[in-house]
């Protein structure tokens, strides 16, 4: 024991799944695993469990976009109970891998998933422990001593060489609780199961937004198939006054889920650390926003589609992103959402990528690991110019969730209404909340919903929300920021009233950032600026400010190869 690294992975979701992934891969024996996990399972996490899903959600990637696990979904699915197939609707014998599957059920595949490696793990002389319903709720950092301790359930300590957070998603409340039918999520889904009659506002237009629709529609009515086989939707008797307004920033629907040509996106596309170092050369240290734009974006797209290609080479990411945009608001959400189903189902049928949109996909992949060296005046635009434009076309909602938009906006129960960025809610001194929000027609409106849904999705929260206290009062992590190239353009934001700027005592501007300060191997960094080898954070909630995009299940397996390149060294 004496010479066993001995690690805790605290959270045991998808996260930690592809994290003990790697420590199993890496074939040692000379390793000590401690999993908690505050619910009962391991491998599903928030978004593939109860917590996160109803029978009604299904996933937006399919099993051969995936990241190779031990088996496949279809070799799974093949081991299945006819009563559970039954449940989710899957016909064994019609199943590929190139089909979406229900969320729950694609979580009892992970859960599988992490049961077949544990055992990998425990033959290979792993020693390995299991602790499911414990809550990791501190983690004291112990310098000298070279060892972290960590508190399960309020009480018991344990002492470790390493702990990896795996915490995965978190919904802070704000007004749920205390103002009825005023929800700051969605989630757990379950809640949503009302009867309602009156009007619903769901702030955002996203997958989350998406989550919320399908359960709310299913409380209040019924799906069916009508005498053409085409998806359709009755009210229920008692629900004939209820209906759902999403109200988007852009006024716009996420894009289509279409064809990949790489269903793992170019993964070996990202930026090399020799180019990363040679353009932070070039540039007094930052890493330059319009350099990844041009070689993951447009230098991929030059071979495939020269013509589009040539319609966008000379742009810049600002015209580049007016004139996606521009197409996109010229045509009304709903029609524009039912042609690019059109679009999408064609892609799929002939097996043709939609190439700008998966190479958007890769981009976005691509210059999620080296944000942190972006200058601040990058990372603004990154925030307000590109990343609104990404987050809207590589939602690729699942064609059936289309169908299910499509129909209920058809019959009048849904509708899209765009809202600046000014726009806010406050809740009710009843029920539900009042919108507060300028119209296309430039009147205030404060509108009283009976009930109203933050969907907005999972927010990067700040450094003061990091749940661990003991590791914040004792300086052992740092709030993230990024410095201004200009300083004369950092005292232009300041003096515009951007309150996470400021400015050091050697006169240099800087931005904060949401989230924790972290290394390329996603190490804690102190307040004093040096490294903690003993902390890594795997948490996207808490590292957004330097990993501005959640990739789901390829963050998982990207950001778990690096972690364990750092810690199989020591």
């Amino acid at each position: 024991m004496k010479n066993h690294k001995n690690i805790a992975l605290i959270g045991g979701g998808p996260s930690a799944l592809f994290m003990f992934k790697r420590l199993v891969d890496a074939q040692r024996s000379d390793l000590s695993v401690d999993i908690f996990e505050k619910n009962k399972i391991l491998g599903a996490g928030m978004p593939y469990s109860e917590d996160g899903s109803n029978d009604e959600h299904i996933t937006n990637v399919s099993g051969n976009e995936i990241p190779e696990l031990v088996t496949s979904v279809a070799d799974w699915i093949n081991t299945l109970p006819q009563q559970l197939l039954d449940r989710f609707k899957i016909n064994v014998e019609k199943f590929s891998e190139y089909r979406v599957l229900p969320r729950l059920l694609f979580g009892m595949y992970l859960a599988h998933q992490f049961e077949l490696l544990l055992v990998k793990g425990e033959e290979i002389g792993m020693l390995i422990s299991v602790h499911t319903e414990s809550k990791v709720t501190d983690i004291i950092d112990h310098p000298k001593k070279q060892k972290i301790e960590i508190e399960i359930n309020g009480a018991k300590l344990l002492e470790y060489d390493y702990a990896i957070i795996c915490t995965g998603h978190n919904w802070p409340k704000k007004y749920e609780g205390t103002t009825p039918h005023y929800f700051d999520s969605p989630y757990p889904p379950s809640k949503l199961k009302l009867k309602l009659n009156h009007t619903v506002a769901i702030k955002g237009s996203s997958l989350t937004a998406i989550d919320a629709i399908r359960t709310l529609a299913r409380s209040n009515g019924d799906f069916y198939l009508d005498n053409h086989g085409k998806k359709a939707y009755k009210l229920a008797e008692d629900s004939n006054d209820f209906k759902m307004v999403m109200h988007s920033r852009s006024g716009l629907l996420p894009a289509i889920r279409f064809h990949l040509e790489d269903s793992h996106l170019l993964k070996d596309s990202v930026l090399s650390v020799q180019q990363i170092a040679q353009n932070r050369a070039e540039n007094n240290g930052f890493l330059s926003l319009d350099y990844v734009f041009e070689q993951n974006f447009k230098c991929m797209i030059k071979e495939k589609e020269p013509e589009f290609y040539l319609q966008i080479k000379d742009l810049k990411i600002e015209e580049f992103v007016a004139l996606m945009m521009d197409l996109r608001e010229k045509v009304a959400p709903f029609n524009l959402f039912e042609a690019e189903y059109t679009e999408a189902e064609k892609s799929i049928k002939r097996k043709e990528s939609v190439y700008w949109k998966e190479m958007l996909a890769v981009l976005s992949f691509a210059m999620n690991y080296p944000a942190k060296y972006l200058s601040a005046e990058d990372m603004i635009r990154l925030q307000k110019v590109l990343m609104p434009l990404i987050s809207i076309v590589i939602a690729f909602v699942p064609q059936d969730s289309v169908e299910e938009l499509l129909v209920l906006h058809k019959l009048g129960v849904l509708e899209i209404v765009p809202v600046g960025e000014d726009s806010f809610t406050t809740p009710h001194d009843h029920i539900g909340a009042i919108y507060h929000y300028v119209d296309e027609n430039q009147d205030q409106q404060h509108k009283h919903y009976k009930t109203f849904v933050d969907c907005v999705g999972q927010p990067h929260l700040l450094y003061n929300d990091f749940p661990f206290k003991s590791l914040v009062e004792s300086k052992s992590i740092s709030a993230a920021k990024l410095q201004f190239k200009s300083a004369l353009k950092g005292q232009a934001e300041m003096e515009q009233g951007n309150k996470t700027v400021e400015i050091d005592n050697d006169g240099n501007y800087f931005m904060n950032v949401p989230g924790i300060t972290i290394n390329d191997h996603f190490q804690a960094v102190d307040a004093y600026g040096a490294l903690n080898e003993r902390i890594y954070i795997m948490a996207v909630p808490y590292i957004g400010g330097y990993n501005p995009d959640y990739s789901g299940l390829d963050f998982c397996e990207a950001a778990s190869a690096s972690i364990a390149e750092s810690l199989i060294k020591h």
